[in-house]
């Protein structure tokens, strides 16, 4: 039942994320900053991209994606249909780890530790899905911010 609810949020949610790369009305807005806004949308979105697609599928689908944090925050201008391309893949991505994902196993120790000690499997995708919402949350803003 949790797995079922998980892959219908992630599915939801990375959903949205394309439509909001997709909304903006100025392809150069997706990699807008200003005031204390420090991150872009597209940076956010290839934040999102890589977390996801090392998080999920590396760690828990076991797929050889090699995570590089530090250029989810400074490459810029990749082109929208990049990214959207980039959303597409990683929804597969999700959908393939969590199909892999046994439901007896949700209480089972997260391969990796992240937080500084173990956490379950369980605990590990609801992070992971609040942390989509969260920053899905941020790039709806800033486009309605600053993309007019």
């Amino acid at each position: 039942m949790m797995l079922d609810s998980l892959k219908t949020l992630f599915s939801r949610d990375l959903g949205k994320l394309k439509q909001e790369i997709e909304a903006y009305r100025h392809e150069r807005n997706i990699w807008a900053t200003g005031g204390s806004i420090s991150n872009s949308a597209g940076n956010l979105c290839l934040h999102l991209i890589g977390n996801l697609n090392h998080f999920a599928g590396k760690v828990l689908g076991g797929t050889d994606y090699v995570r590089n944090r530090d250029l989810e925050f400074s490459l810029q201008n990749v082109p929208r249909q990049e990214l959207i391309k980039k959303i597409e893949e990683t929804i597969t991505v999700v959908e393939m780890a969590l199909g892999k994902t046994d439901p007896a196993g949700l209480d089972e120790d997260y391969p990796i530790i992240v937080f500084d000690k173990k956490v379950t499997v369980e605990y590990m995708l609801l992070h992971l899905c609040n942390h989509l919402g969260y920053h899905l949350g941020q790039i709806n803003y800033h486009r309605r911010l600053l993309d007019n």
